[in-house]
């Protein structure tokens, strides 16, 4: 139902396995006879094994959208989710880079001798570029990049497309890099991804293998590798455009985010910007005591 009816992602669909069979597990019951007592004894046991607030709220999501389904289809008589109350979860700043550090991960990828290294560095500047989610810049087709119109297609969560923008300097990168794509595709045949893979099943650069090289460019450039993560350089690029006056309703399109609020988040701004704003526009900043 939920990918023929909704046309929900496949990682949301692995996910949502994950957290009901988990459920499954703990509460050894049929899903005819879930009760508002079961789900309480899992969220119980998900808060007793120290589960994050924002992955209980996240299983526990995936257990309404079950327990609605069984309601909607009678197998269930009564919803036993509607009186489940989510975890109260704290709402972190979300990690950024700045723009020197980008700059300093992508300089120290094209020094390598590695035509992988150098690779990832294309992938870095583009992520920073167009604020794509790991998931769509490892399956992007070779065919979304426009060069000529300077745009990315993107295929996002629930198969939505948006059109992303993208910088000359971005564009040139991935020029240089198609002198040397092809070393990565298998037995020397053509790929229709744009960072295609050897080994890997679905024929293009997975996700875990973006995240190692990332960690390692960042040891390599003395920088925290706990805090680097694919989605830091997301919200490095949100955070770049907002702290440069871009408008949220222009950052939720790139982003591809389906609800302004879910872009909100990005709209806090270093303190170097901080200083900046109340150093230019604070009536008494000039004013001698």
């Amino acid at each position: 139902m939920m990918a023929a009816e909704k046309g929900v992602a496949v990682n949301t669909l692995a996910a949502y396995k994950r957290d009901i069979c988990q459920f499954f597990e703990v509460c050894s019951i049929e899903p005819q006879n879930i009760s508002e007592q079961d789900l309480s004894t899992f969220m119980q046991f998900l808060g007793a094994h120290y589960y994050t607030p924002k992955t209980q709220a996240r299983k526990l999501s995936a257990l309404r959208e079950f327990c609605k389904f069984l309601f909607s289809e009678k197998i269930l008589n009564e919803n036993p989710a509607a009186n489940i109350s989510s975890p109260k979860q704290e709402k972190p700043l979300p990690k950024f880079l700045t723009p020197d550090q980008i700059s300093m991960l992508i300089s120290q990828a094209q020094n390598h001798n590695n035509p992988s290294m150098q690779r990832i560095g294309v992938m870095i500047e583009l992520m920073f570029a167009t604020g794509l989610r790991i998931s769509e810049l490892v399956s992007l087709p070779e065919r979304a990049v426009n060069f000529d119109k300077k745009q990315v297609m993107v295929k996002g969560k629930g198969s939505k497309e948006r059109i992303v923008p993208i910088s000359i300097q971005a564009l040139n990168s991935l020029k240089t890099y198609g002198q040397y794509r092809q070393f990565f595709c298998k037995n020397g045949k053509t790929s229709p991804w744009l960072f295609p893979s050897k080994s890997a099943q679905s024929g293009h650069i997975t996700r875990d293998t973006f995240f190692k090289q990332l960690k390692q460019l960042a040891l390599e450039c003395n920088l925290d590798a706990r805090l680097i993560s694919p989605h830091t350089l997301r919200h490095s690029f949100a955070t770049n455009l907002l702290n440069h006056h871009a408008d949220l309703r222009s950052v939720q399109k790139m982003l591809g985010h389906e609800n302004i609020a879910t872009t909100e988040i990005y709209t806090h701004i270093t303190s170097d910007k901080l200083m900046e704003t109340v150093k230019q526009k604070h009536p008494l900043h000039n004013f001698k005591l």
